[in-house]
């Protein structure tokens, strides 16, 4: 017993360690927390609290211990111990009563078995451990999750006024009872404070016979009291009466505290409180009265539906009624009788409306309301109410980085009133109630609406009013106002001018002492000067159409406000009566009428008006079906994407959080779906999202949850191998919103999909990276990825080198082969679901189950064991063993002996050879390679670091902005595509197809010849004949079978529903012709007409999601490749650069460079004028002739438009000492190498860094010595040379830099440098290719799909590999490879050979993305695909899924694709010269038409239809050509 106080101490002094920074950490979960007299008093399951204002502990106690008997003493009193303690008292009761000086601390002793029911304590008011009275008696409730009241309230008695605890209890339908203990039958009760009142402490008996309480009326409902409070002498209560049967009820008591306890009790008036009419889930969760009035003003959080979702801050007038009769209310009574319906009260607003809503304080602020709301995901938000009930936009004062539920009860700090106290589950936090010192300026400060703060005018600082000095400051007013300042321009009767100007403030008494209003440099009378008005009086003005400008002064103590006016003539502002016009009146000064815009005076005034009134625009409405995500962190999420309707006319996306919007703009419109950034934001809940018009109105309605920031807690395992690949399981919380996992240590991080349905998650797996060149252990720590924050976790996982395998044996065991496999023991914890073992036998794999694992530790050996069941093979030499993504082969040990030993035998020998062959060289290379070997070292390692700067370096700088894409019109992409042979021929057939200038829009006639050939062709039998005939004719090759194809689909392009026809009737028949060799080759190659025709097709339904989806990534691919080779140094002759992706076509042997700057002019006329001076960057190493390309292609991109003289004709001049000297690309001073002529470079003229270079014409300026285009010449590669040097010997060259050697291994860095700088172009291009706008593939792809789908099922074809191999024959490979690698196509441009080399890869890793075969890579395999091997199995994933979400589309109907192929015929009817294309396909049918009448024969083709034929054939052979008429 004498060690208690000093343990008391000491565990006190050990709390204090939990205090920081405004907040205090405490042990156990909160219960109740109370504050008196400057300090705060809290209450935990496992301790007692006295906190000084500023939350630094006084004292704390615990409140374990065991019960003791007292001599003199009736009851047990609890002997507080922390750690020796058998009992735990449960606090459900805390008042602190200053007027006795003591804290009144009530609930039950529990033991481990039971509780010993009730128990009180009377503590001193300034030391806790001090405890005045104890009792075991019953005050409050038993429960803890009670939903009770307790408060003090004082009653007026016949000598004077008296204190009592007043306890409402929660009420059951079936009471739950304690065992030997009472029943708590009370709903309310008063209760004695002190000894001196009759029947002494905690007592219920009054002065009167008998114990006066409040009993429910009835047992059928629950009831819950949530609140209560007294002011004057009427004491108010508040209580749920939730019912699964009827409506819920939320009540509100009236007491009257006067007579004594019983009169108190028998003054009980009720109300009912309503919301909403037909409400059923009603219910009140925490309430706040507000200072000030009559009336008595107070607000309550409601959920409305009975949860804790959807909540409502609402504003009642409870004052109560005293004239209604006492003791009659139906659900309450204290002598229960007759009873009538209690009054209603209805709110007077909803001001607030926020889901997860806990708690709420009012407190007033001058004429503010002031409202304080805690929240269930860790919010405190701060609103401020006007006296006319209107909202000003709600603050975010304090937010958890979790979802930490804010405690019921808030209050507020009574020392400063400028803090509230936070309450959590285990900590309490003191917040301001303002931060005013965050605003800058007088308007931040203003605009911020915070009835706390003002403007302090002598200290320029936006603060608390009484932090202010000398009275001078400024503040908002008493109600709420969109702007500091606003005027009205009005015209009297006698036709005078008056400005009268508002200031929307209220001011210190210094600062309103100082009142000045001026028009600064405008003259006029002395104006009106009567705060917060002055009226100026505008004689002779006269307003001009833009607007007179006019600057307001206005001054209020030592602060000046200065603001720009302009002015109108408000009968001037005309135009459609729309909202834009509406508020460009309103914002003028003017007001608005029924017949436009009007002087101030004469109209209303205000926005409202505007608001009513449509736009004249004609806009479609747009419409939002789905935002993906739509649940973000408060940290946002990159590139959401908003599908809808009716979207291409949207400009930004509205954000309406509450009432400050916020907009944002968006990219990538397709009409149907785009792109824009969801931003961070201060506040946690539900924000509502508009789509923006060019009007100015907002359409469309979405909603975008804002979640706390995910977190983590712990992995498993906890260890990885260094290679990486290992299946890892997060634990935490909101996991679905990570984007992305980093391991610290190691480059590459974990990107995780992206799912378009929500889902919670609380585990999430994933494969660890690997960490790269790291051969050693070391420790990583996680990190989350969310949108552009990264959230650190408290978890580490340990990277090992990988697991050893040393060796195996092999046992045979009837008719299994039982292998067991010998690892070095580690601290990896490796599993058997972690291996995947096979056996390797004369080179087929046989499958080893993994059955046992067994650890030896005398040895360190770990022991692995798996059967391969059902062989007769006794013994296997080699076993191939998976883990992660790694495989490794073991030897059996006999065949590593083996090699050993005879490796043993050869090491003398070849020793002994070394030592021969060296000695007899030694002599004669010592003295060459030393000298050699310093200068070859050097240089290779500054390649090698060159190489290894640019890689770390490298940044996608890329520039975006290009322009205007030039793409090419429908007929000419359509006849690259159909025609895409580079041979003449090609060229002539896509030159007849298409029509002149200026004929698209004409229709025109077809003579009877063409005509009787169109309607031939319009018979399927006939040209399904056709086809089959053509292609059986051995002569027919496979040029003109593609020819074909392109003449039919340029024929039929009007019909593009009978071609679609005619080709899936083609496709089956090809089909079924190779159903029975390998149905895998099917549509792999271009073999047949009907596979042309195929890739015609797609191409032509395919153009508008090319060209809205696709076609600017791919253009800005383009671009940036372009712009990522011209970084580096380019060989003018073989082409070859050292920025690419291709090694064939890496520049490997450039020699150094430096980059430079030149200032540009161009020659203005013929009398020597200049240009203002355009700066182009350029390469040392440059030749002439591509310094006048970057000159050229720099004024396009400045200017954007091209140079008016073309690049033959320009020639260039270097300003060197004074005079300008022409730069030739060879010339007498070039440098030659035995016969080959090297070009000029800047290098060789000595250009330095900024030199000036002129541009001038050839035409204007003709050179002294005129010189072609070299490259006009036949054998230029042969005469000349740029950066490679030519294969000549040593002594013939003059440079001796150029005997430097060079590996091309050291350079192929560039090749990832350049992968890097382009990755990002690359990526969005390959996903808006396989993206899915709206969920809905294009009709086309879907369409193709199904029929695939469908002739497999009606081929009896199971394998799912071969349906996936037709589609991506059908789509990737036949369409889109197409496009990627041939840009030209779609766009104006041309292709050089890098870029086609560099085009190349992209595409092989795009076709390596649909391939279902697993690429092994080792040292040798190409770069090509060494480059995007670590992107591809991500790219596989995302193909599967994509591939998976068209076959869970509905299927689109054939009327539906009918439209859509009727619509794609009449975007470009016209476009084609259909008579030429006629002649030409009726060339084919003369050649072979005997063959093709013979067929129709075959066929059963009717009699009319060979009539037919034959009736063409004559009006042909009339005709020399088809002419039009």
């Amino acid at each position: 017993m004498i060690l208690l106080p000093a343990l008391l101490i000491l565990w006190g002094e050990a709390a204090q360690c939990l205090e920081e920074d405004g907040r205090f950490h405490f042990k156990g979960d909160l219960r109740h927390f109370a504050v008196a007299n400057g300090t705060v008093y809290i209450a935990t399951e496992e301790m007692l609290y006295q906190l000084n204002h500023d939350l630094t502990l006084v004292r704390s106690l615990s409140q374990r211990g065991f019960l003791a008997h007292i001599p003199g003493k009736y009851d047990l009193k609890l002997n507080r111990s922390s750690d020796m303690g058998n009992v735990t008292f449960s606090v459900n009761v805390l008042l602190p009563h200053v007027a006795d000086e003591n804290v009144i601390v009530c609930g039950v002793i529990d033991k481990g078995c039971g509780c010993e029911c009730g128990y009180c304590e009377l503590l001193d008011l300034k030391n806790i451990a001090n405890v005045l009275h104890w009792e075991k008696i019953e005050v409050g409730s038993f429960w803890r999750s009670s939903a009770s009241v307790s408060r003090l309230v004082s009653v007026e008695t016949r000598t004077r006024a008296e204190t009592y605890i007043l306890t409402a209890v929660q009420q059951y339908k079936k009471e739950p009872t304690k065992t030997g203990c009472p029943p708590l039958s009370d709903a309310v009760n008063l209760r004695n404070t002190n000894n001196n009142q009759p029947g002494q402490i905690f007592s219920i008996n009054s002065e009167e016979v008998g114990s006066p309480k409040i009993t429910r009326e009835d047992d059928e409902d629950d009831v819950e009291f949530v609140d209560g409070f007294q002011i004057h002498s009427i004491i108010y209560l508040f209580s749920n009466l939730p019912s699964k049967v009827r409506n819920s009820k939320v009540r509100l008591l009236w007491l009257e505290g006067k007579g004594g306890k019983h009169q108190t009790v028998k003054s009980l008036r009720g109300a009912t409180l309503r919301v909403s009419d037909g409400e059923k889930g009603l219910r009140l969760i925490a309430s706040s009265v507000i200072p000030g009035g009559p009336p008595v003003l107070w607000c309550g959080v409601f959920s409305v539906d009975g949860g804790q979702t959807n909540t409502e801050l609402v504003l009642f007038d409870i004052s109560p009624d005293l004239t209604r009769e006492q003791d009659m209310d139906p659900d309450f009574c204290s002598n229960c009788g007759s009873k009538k319906e209690p009054k209603t009260l209805k709110p007077k607003k909803v001001i607030f409306k926020q889901n997860y809503m806990t708690s709420v304080l009012a407190v007033r602020q001058k004429n503010w309301m002031v409202f304080v709301i805690g929240t269930g995901d860790g919010q405190l938000i701060k609103l401020a109410v006007d006296k006319k009930y209107q909202t000003t936009c709600s603050r975010v004062l304090y937010r958890t980085s979790d979802d930490r539920k804010v405690f019921q009860t808030l209050h507020l700090d009574q020392v400063d009133l400028k803090h509230v106290y936070v309450p959590f589950q285990n900590q309490i936090n003191r917040v301001p109630v303002s931060k005013c010192s965050t605003y800058k300026t007088l308007q931040e400060c203003w605009s911020a609406q915070d009835p706390n703060c003002v403007w302090c005018g002598s200290d320029k600082s936006c603060t608390f009013e009484d932090d202010c000095k000398d009275s001078d400051w400024l503040s908002i007013p008493d109600d709420s106002q969109q702007k500091m300042v606003s005027y009205k321009v009005a015209q009297e009767n006698t036709g005078q001018i008056t400005l009268t100007i508002q200031m929307h403030l209220s001011v210190g008494e210094s600062a309103l002492s100082n009142f000045i209003c001026q028009l600064e440099h405008f003259k006029m009378k002395n104006p009106e000067l009567q705060f917060p008005q002055c009226t100026f009086i505008l004689e002779n003005t006269t307003f001009p159409a833009q607007g007179l400008p006019i600057e307001l002064k206005v001054g209020l103590g030592t602060t000046e406000l200065l603001q720009q006016l302009s002015l109108l003539n408000c009968t001037k502002i005309s135009g459609p009566p729309t909202s834009v016009l509406c508020r460009q009146c309103i914002d003028a000064g003017c007001s608005w009428t029924t017949n436009g815009c009007s002087w101030a005076n004469k109209g209303v005034g205000n926005d409202s008006v505007c608001q009513m009134m449509e736009s004249w625009m004609n806009f479609s409405r747009p419409q939002i079906s789905s935002i993906t995500p739509s649940v973000v962190s408060f940290y946002g999420r990159n590139n959401a994407v908003l599908k809808g309707f009716n979207l291409s006319s949207v400009i930004r996306v509205r954000f309406q959080a509450d009432c400050t919007p916020q907009e944002f703009p968006v990219w990538d419109n397709t009409g149907e779906n785009l792109t824009f950034h969801i931003p961070s934001t201060e506040t946690k809940g539900v924000v509502k999202v508009c789509l923006l018009l060019p009007d100015g109105s907002c359409h469309g309605s979405a909603k975008i949850t804002y979640r706390s920031a995910p977190s983590c807690t712990s992995i498993s395992p906890n260890s990885t191998w260094i290679s990486g690949n290992r299946k890892i399981k997060l634990m935490g919380s909101l996991l679905e919103l990570v984007e992305a996992i980093k391991h610290s240590n190691v480059l590459q991080e974990v990107r995780l999909p992206n799912n378009d349905t929500y889902q919670a998650l609380q585990t999430l797996t994933y494969d660890s990276p690997a960490a790269e060149n790291i051969h050693r252990t070391f420790s990583s720590t996680l990190s989350l990825k969310v949108a552009n924050k990264t959230l650190p976790c408290s978890t580490t996982i340990t990277y090992y080198p990988d697991p050893e395998f040393t060796s195996f044996s092999s046992t045979m065991t009837g008719d299994d082969v039982r292998i067991t496999i010998q690892k070095k023991a580690d601290k990896l914890g490796m599993n058997i679901t972690e291996l995947s073992v096979w056996g390797i036998h004369e080179e087929k794999r046989h499958p080893c189950i993994m059955v046992d694992q067994e650890t030896s530790d005398e040895t360190e050996i770990e022991f692995f064991t798996c059967e391969i069941r059902n062989t007769h093979i006794a013994t296997f030499q080699e076993l191939e063993i998976q883990y992660g993504e790694k495989t490794i082969s073991l030897k059996s040990t006999f065949h590593l002996y083996f090699l050993i030993l005879l490796v043993l035998l050869l090491i003398p020998c070849i020793i002994v050879a070394v030592v021969i062959i060296f000695r007899s060289k030694q002599k004669k290379f010592t003295e060459k390679m030393n000298r050699v070997m310093e200068d070859l070292e050097l240089d290779i390692r500054n390649d090698i670091r060159q190489g290894f700067v640019d890689l770390q370096t490298e940044r996608a700088d890329l520039m975006e902005n290009v322009g205007a894409i030039p793409f090419l019109d429908y007929k000419h992409f359509a006849s690259r595509i159909f025609f895409s042979d580079t041979n003449p021929e090609s060229e002539a057939f896509r030159k007849l197809c298409i029509k002149d200038i200026g004929q698209d829009a004409v229709k025109v006639q077809l003579d009877e010849s063409c005509k009787g050939l169109s309607r031939l062709i319009q018979d399927p039998l006939f040209l399904t004949s056709m086809v089959h005939t053509l292609e059986e004719q051995k002569s027919f090759n496979l040029r003109e079978k593609c020819v074909l194809a392109s003449l039919l689909t340029v024929a039929l392009h009007n019909n593009l529903s009978y071609l679609t026809e005619v080709m899936e009737a083609l496709l089956k028949a090809l089909m079924h012709q190779n159903s029975n060799t390998q149905p895998k080759l099917l549509l792999r190659r271009t073999e047949s007409t009907v596979e042309k025709l195929l890739t015609n097709w797609m191409s032509i339904c395919m153009y508008g999601f090319l060209r809205e989806t696709v076609g600017q990534h791919l253009f800005l691919m383009v671009s940036a490749l372009t712009q990522q080779s011209a970084k580096g140094p380019v060989d003018c002759v073989t082409e070859k650069a050292l920025y690419t992706l291709s090694e064939d076509w890496l520049l490997w042997q450039a020699q150094d460079f430096t980059s430079l700057k030149l200032k540009v002019l161009f020659a203005v006329g013929v009398d020597g004028e200049v240009s203002e001076p355009l700066e182009v960057n350029a390469l040392s190493c440059d030749s002439v002739e591509q310094v006048k390309e970057k000159i050229l292609s720099t004024f396009k991109a400045k200017f954007g438009f091209p140079y008016i003289t073309p690049l033959r004709d320009v020639c260039i001049e270097f300003e060197k000492d004074g005079s300008f000297v022409p730069l030739e690309e060879v010339d007498s001073s070039s440098e030659v190498i035995g016969e080959v002529m090297m070009l000029n470079t800047l290098k060789h003229y000595k250009v330095p860094d900024g030199a000036t270079i002129k541009v001038l014409s050839k035409k204007t300026h003709p050179p002294l010595s005129p010189q072609g285009s070299l490259k006009d010449d036949e054998n230029f590669s042969g005469k000349y040379f740029h950066l490679i040097d030519p294969d000549v010997d040593e002594d013939q060259r003059k440079s001796p830099e150029r005997k430097k050697l060079k590996l091309k291994e050291v350079h192929l860095t560039k090749l990832l440098s350049t992968k890097v700088a382009v990755h990002s172009f690359v990526e969005n291009l390959f996903r808006s290719i396989w993206g899915m706008p709206h969920c809905r593939a294009p009709h086309a792809v879907k369409y193709f799909f199904d029929f695939l789908d469908t002739q497999a099922d009606n081929m009896k074809i199971t394998d799912p590999d071969v349906l996936h191999i037709w589609k991506t024959n059908s789509l990737p490979l036949r369409f889109w490879i197409n496009i990627l690698k041939n840009p030209q196509f779609v766009f104006d441009m041309e292709k050089t050979p890098n870029l086609d080399g560099c085009l190349s890869v992209i595409a092989q890793a795009f076709m390596d993305s649909f391939s279902l075969s697993e690429i092994q890579l080792g040292k040798n395999a190409p770069t090509n695909k060494l480059l995007y091997a670590k992107d591809i199995p991500k790219y596989k994933q995302e193909v599967q899924l994509y591939y998976k979400q068209i076959r869970d589309q509905p299927l689109i109907t054939a009327s539906e694709f009918k439209d859509f192929l009727l619509e794609e015929s009449k975007k470009h009817e016209n476009e084609f010269n259909e008579a030429a294309v006629l002649r030409e396909l009726y060339k084919f049918i003369q050649r072979y038409f005997t063959e093709i009448k013979e067929k129709l024969g075959q066929n059963g083709a009717p009699a009319e239809l060979i009539e037919q034929l034959h009736e063409v054939k004559n009006l042909f052979d009339g005709l020399k050509s088809c002419s039009w008429n």
